[in-house]
């Protein structure tokens, strides 16, 4: 029997875990160098995996670490999650940074029947319901609420929408639109942009030229660092706000003086040493950002979170099944309650395979170089 993590690295990660007999050794394979979300996942993987064979693995075996990088192509997270399954005889999958990525990936996932969770954060992986996959970060749905609920409070009420054409900013365009509906909120400029778009000027132009009161950024990767450099040199006066696919230092680094007061939904780990000795989540949090940082002398970030988070609960699951039994996993992670990770408290129930609520987000400003939350 062998467990195997997947997760994706591209402009995000692929990675692989796996569970071996010993006196097997561990065995690791990596393909392209950092990434704005598959540098934390695979730094977090590789150090965590170390340290949980140093003290004898899951069961009384070792993990083994497999990496593919699908370059944020489809085509290609298909073809390495065909050969973790086939090649790599993989009992478990933690994997698929992106929401395009995840989407091709699931139909070999659900035939083969193996245990899956993504890190991607569109709702549309988990809705409707799929037997073996799973999900770990917030949904793009949980931060179009947060987002417009502290717009709302700040007695806004039109706002602009600029939004990526990959799946995490379609499904988020889609779930923002809704709810604005919902709330009674007006989108007075509705515009989009391509995830490796160097320039989002004529778009922003647009933007100041309507009535917005505010402007809220749906997307992930590096394209939201130049949108906010875009607006500063355009001026605009008006709140900026983003999803938290851009909850991350790196999102500080690459906008530079323009990250200033920005506002986004982040899960705890960013701002957990602002957090009361009282709130469980502190703990969890520091404790993995003191053990990352350590090691590897940069800063923590929500996404290699979802990556610990993701190898924990299996580990959890594997631990509760007794064995690496794919049914029985599966029927694990989906009745795991009050899992403590560094991104919320988790409850599966065979309806909702996310398992986060709104309590799991904090909505944090970036307030000389740091987030900040708001309370």
């Amino acid at each position: 029997e062998s467990v195997c993590h997947y997760v994706r690295r591209s402009i995000y990660p692929s990675k692989g875990i796996k569970v071996v007999q010993p006196p097997c050794p561990q065995k690791y394979g990596y393909s392209r160098p950092a990434s704005f979300l598959g540098d934390p996942e695979e730094k977090t993987l590789k150090l965590y995996v170390d340290r949980i064979n140093a003290d004898g693995g899951v069961l009384g075996r070792k993990l083994q670490l497999f990496v593919y990088d699908d370059g944020s192509d489809s085509s290609k997270a298909n073809s390495f999650v065909k050969r973790l399954i086939l090649q790599d005889n993989v009992d478990l999958i933690v994997g698929g940074s992106t929401t395009g990525s995840t989407m091709a990936m699931l139909p070999l996932v659900e035939a083969h029947k193996i245990p899956f969770l993504s890190m991607g954060a569109a709702s549309v992986i988990v809705e409707p319901v799929r037997p073996y996959t799973f999900k770990l970060p917030h949904s793009d749905r949980m931060a179009a609420q947060k987002v417009l609920d502290d717009m709302k409070a700040r007695g806004f009420t039109k706002f602009a929408l600029l939004s990526d054409t990959g799946g995490f900013g379609k499904s988020g365009h889609n779930e923002t639109v809704k709810l604005a509906k919902k709330m009674g909120m007006t989108i007075v400029s509705d515009q989009n942009y391509g995830e490796k778009d160097t320039d989002i000027t004529p778009q922003l132009q647009k933007i100041k030229s309507s009535d917005a009161q505010a402007v809220f950024v749906f997307g992930t990767g590096q394209a939201p660092a130049i949108a906010a450099k875009n607006y500063q040199q355009l001026a605009l006066q008006i709140p900026l706000y983003m999803s938290h696919g851009q909850a991350s230092m790196d999102f500080v680094k690459l906008a530079g003086k323009a990250a200033e007061g920005v506002r986004m939904p982040t899960p705890a780990l960013l701002v957990a040493d602002q957090l009361p000795d009282t709130d469980p989540q502190k703990r969890i949090g520091m404790d993995y950002k003191r053990v990352y940082e350590e090691h590897y002398k940069t800063d923590v970030s929500t996404f290699g979170g979802y990556a610990y988070d993701g190898l924990m609960m299996s580990i959890a699951a594997i631990k509760k099944a007794g064995s690496t039994n794919k049914a029985k996993v599966r029927s694990a992670l989906e009745n795991l309650k009050n899992f403590y990770g560094v991104n919320g408290i988790y409850n599966m129930t065979p309806t909702d395979h996310m398992g986060l609520d709104q309590q799991a987000f904090r909505m944090a400003v970036i307030k000389d170089g740091k987030f900040v939350e708001i309370k």
